[in-house]
């Protein structure tokens, strides 16, 4: 399976976390980052899933349309499903960028959308 993240420059500069799941994209934008260091947490929020094509897309989206802006890949590579549940998923991730033990866990006292990203191993 394949995983992507997209710096977007979009009204709020954020990156796209996104891993190809069921189908589909899963993603979640994360406004500071991808953490990097063991132990790091950043803020991610679910958003819609995506089509699994949109996660090689790199160029501008227009004005007037949902996430006008440019779009880079940040990072992509493959990864292995380690643990899944409702309310937590756990990666391995190995990347050009990102490598090592990634895990989601949903963070519901800021928001129904909102996971916590963290940096494991």
């Amino acid at each position: 399976m394949k995983f992507v993240v997209q710096e977007h420059f979009a009204g709020h500069h954020h990156y796209d976390f996104r891993l190809e799941m069921d189908g589909v994209a899963k993603s979640w934008a994360v406004p500071k980052g991808m953490p990097i260091k063991k132990g790091e947490k950043r803020l991610a929020i679910q958003v819609e899933d995506h089509s699994v094509d949109y996660m090689d897309f790199e160029g501008e989206i227009p004005e007037g349309m949902y996430g006008a802006g440019k779009i880079i890949i940040w990072d992509k590579g493959t990864y292995e499903l380690l643990k899944r549940s409702e309310s937590e998923i756990k990666v391995k991730l190995k990347g050009e960028k990102l490598k090592g033990t990634y895990v989601l866990v949903k963070f519901p006292k800021a928001g129904k959308d909102a996971w916590l990203v963290i940096k494991s191993g």
